[in-house]
């Protein structure tokens, strides 16, 4: 990967590399196969930044979190900052990885939660990927070629031009995960809904009720749930589950820490209390779903 590395634990993190093309430029694109000491290893690693795969050769799978997804050409797979990552190959894959920093849109809309307007970002509930059809891969591939090609002759107005691309590569993919998952297509989803979402990303660990959320939001339980049910199809309090979960199943799988160790380290006030909703939700205790993984 064409990006810095840091450890923590046994878990490498890759970071972005902003002045690799001798200005800051804070999108990148390459063929997998070709990007110098990509990682394409079994262990478990992680991104800083936003990654899209588009794999259109190889075999096997990929662990995105906790979900398996088949490597087959026409695969589409959203990595957001955070996201635990594990290559499983059989043959030879190889594809494009377009890859970006928060800002290079961010601070363009001048909106810091612009990408949870994406559904295939900060998805801990619905799936990681997509699988398309050659029409829609081919276009999407076009607009790779068009990106790299910009990057490869980069002026002084390139930066416009890649975010131009970015934003319409971001949006016809939406549409395609809208269809496939039954989700609302229109990139407009309400404020509140953002903002609970990114105080979610921050906060999870150590707030596990809708009350602590509403105090940060100053909304009434009912417009958030109304929100979450129209726009995520559950509550808030299961979103906040589903948060918890999702991180709980991370670390029981990424690192050798104790089952009481993980439990404090999400906030909850003894292990036991963990245990049962853990299998509350999975229907397996801490230790039966890491022995499984």
């Amino acid at each position: 990967m064409k990006s810095g590395v840091s450890s923590k634990g046994n878990m490498k993190t890759y970071h972005f590399l902003p002045n690799k093309y001798g200005r800051e430029l804070l999108l990148d694109i390459g063929r997998i196969e070709k990007i110098p000491n990509f990682n394409f290893g079994a262990e478990p690693h992680q991104l800083s930044f936003y990654d899209i795969l588009f794999i259109d050769k190889g075999t096997g799978h990929f662990m995105l979190d906790d979900q398996m997804i088949s490597l087959k050409r026409g695969t589409i797979i959203f990595t957001s900052p955070g996201h635990t990552r594990e290559w499983h190959i059989r043959k030879p894959v190889g594809g494009y990885a377009v890859f970006f920093e928060r800002d290079f849109l961010n601070l363009f809309f001048a909106d810091e939660l612009f990408l949870y307007r994406f559904g295939f970002f900060h998805q801990y509930r619905k799936p990681t990927s997509l699988f398309v059809t050659p029409a829609e891969f081919s276009t999407y591939l076009s607009i790779n070629a068009r990106i790299e090609a910009e990057i490869k002759n980069l002026q002084n107005d390139s930066s416009h031009l890649l975010r131009a691309l970015l934003y319409q590569l971001l949006v016809l993919l939406n549409r395609s995960y809208a269809k496939q998952n039954a989700l609302q297509s229109d990139t407009y989803i309400h404020p509140d809904l953002f903002r609970f979402r990114s105080l979610l990303e921050k906060n999870f660990s150590s707030h596990h009720r809708v009350v602590d959320y509403l105090q940060l939001l100053r909304v009434s339980p009912a417009q958030l749930n109304k929100l979450c049910r129209l726009y995520m199809g559950i509550t808030a309090q299961q979103m906040i589950h589903h948060k918890q979960i999702s991180e709980a199943k991370r670390l029981l799988r990424a690192t050798t820490d104790s089952v009481s160790d993980i439990a404090y380290r999400l906030n909850f006030s003894d292990p036991s209390n963990f245990n049962r909703f853990f299998k509350s939700v999975t229907g397996l205790s801490p230790r039966q779903y890491r022995q499984q993984y």
